[in-house]
C-alpha cells in the first residue's frame, strides 16, 4: 500500500512542460439559453425551414399573414387536442362518453404561445416591429375564432378575465345617518 505522501510528490514532479502538449483552448460556452429563449429559436428555425420548403422558397422578409396562417394549419397534423365538429355526438360536451373521429389539432393556447414567440423572434432577428406579419390583424382574428371554436367544441365557454375594479372607500354609519355622506375628513372608523 503507497503511502500518503507519495501522493503529493507525485503531483509535485508533475510540471506543465512534462505533461501532454498544451491544446488551444476553446472561448468560453455561452451562457445556456431559458426554456423560453429555446423554444422561440426552435420555432423561429422551424418556421424559417416551412417558408423555405414553400414552392418557390419565401424569405422571411417576403412572409406576410397568408403564410402564417398557412404554418398554423400546417401545424395542426401535429396536434393532441380532440376538436369535435358540429355533426358530432360529443359536440359542446365537457367529458364525451366514448371515441369519435374528429381530428386532432393544436390548442388555441399553443397557438396563442408560439405566434407570441415567433412576434419576438421577428424583430430579434431584425425585422421591424411596424412590419412584424406575426402582430397583424389577419393573424388576431384567426387566433380568436380558433379559441371560440375550440370552445364551443367542448362545450366550455371562453371567459376573458375581467380587472377587479377598485371599491369605493368605506363609510361610517354616522355619515349615512346625519346626511353628511362622503364630507368626512377620513374614512376611518371615529
Amino acid at each position: 500500500m503507497a503511502s500518503t505522501s507519495n501522493k503529493g510528490k507525485d503531483i509535485a514532479e508533475e510540471s506543465p512542460s512534462q505533461s501532454q502538449p498544451q491544446q488551444p483552448q476553446s472561448p468560453p460556452n455561452p451562457p445556456a439559453l431559458s426554456r423560453y429563449e429555446s423554444q422561440k429559436k426552435r420555432d423561429w428555425n422551424t418556421f424559417c425551414q416551412y417558408l423555405r420548403n414553400q414552392q418557390p422558397p419565401v424569405h422571411v422578409s417576403q412572409c406576410g399573414s397568408n403564410h402564417i396562417l398557412d404554418f398554423l394549419q400546417y401545424l395542426d397534423q401535429f396536434g393532441k387536442t380532440k376538436v369535435h365538429a358540429h355533426g358530432c355526438v360529443f359536440f359542446g360536451q365537457v367529458e364525451p362518453s366514448g371515441q369519435c373521429n374528429c381530428p386532432l389539432k393544436q390548442a388555441w393556447g399553443s397557438l396563442d404561445a408560439l405566434i407570441g414567440r415567433l412576434r419576438a423572434a421577428y424583430e430579434e432577428n431584425g425585422g421591424l416591429p411596424e412590419r412584424n406579419p406575426f402582430a397583424g390583424g389577419g393573424i388576431r382574428v384567426f387566433l380568436k375564432e380558433v379559441r371560440d371554436s375550440q370552445a364551443k367544441a367542448r362545450g366550455v365557454p371562453y371567459k376573458k378575465r375581467k380587472k377587479k375594479k377598485k371599491r369605493n372607500p368605506i363609510r361610517s354609519d354616522h355619515d349615512v345617518e346625519d346626511g353628511t355622506a362622503g364630507t368626512s375628513s377620513s374614512n376611518l372608523p371615529s
